[in-house]
């Protein structure tokens, strides 16, 4: 059996998730197909295979409408029919790719941060180009606000992102201002 080849991983992506992306025609030309650089290849991959298993597990509809960068990291867009659990996960592999894109640089896939310059940009030391990086007084880096309901109670959980672990973990709650 003959191994087609690809012109680059983006339309292997795309042929790999065919479920994902619908892609009718060329596959350099399939709705979805990402538009950002080779260093968030691998983050790509993890969030199509998440998302591949969860509608697999739970069924629906489901087809990525857009896959690119914006301010520095990197943007899932999709549409679909899905379950609210099944949705709840398939954000939650978006929300994971997108906050791994904000550590790793997109041109070579090391770990980066988010770099000023002309436009925002998330790079490593080498890929800087001189590009200071972004530093705002008071933020927290990589916080994420979630509601679960818990024994019949809501809360309120901060949580960051873990680049070892590829995952979100309980944050330590910021002091209050004035005590």
């Amino acid at each position: 059996m003959a191994t087609r080849l690809h012109p680059d991983w983006r339309s292997a992506l795309v042929e790999s998730y065919a479920e994902l992306f619908d892609p009718v025609g060329s596959l350099s030309a399939a709705p979805g197909r990402p538009a950002v650089d080779d260093g968030w290849r691998d983050l790509l991959e993890r969030a199509c295979a998440r998302i591949l298993a969860t509608v697999h597990l739970h069924g629906g509809l489901f087809r990525v409408t857009e896959i690119s960068e914006k301010y520095g990291t990197l943007r899932i867009r999709w549409e679909g029919s899905l379950s609210p659990e099944a949705a709840a996960r398939v954000e939650e592999a978006v929300d994971l790719a997108e906050a791994r894109s904000a550590t790793t640089c997109e041109v070579c896939g090391e770990a980066g941060v988010l770099r000023a310059g002309d436009w925002l940009a998330t790079r490593c030391d080498a890929h800087a180009e001189q590009r200071p990086p972004v530093e705002v007084e008071g933020a927290v880096p990589d916080l994420r606000v979630e509601r679960r309901l818990v024994d019949g109670r809501w809360l309120t959980l901060l949580l960051h992102y873990d680049r070892a672990g590829d995952r979100f973990v309980e944050a330590d709650r910021p002091p209050r201002k004035g005590g």
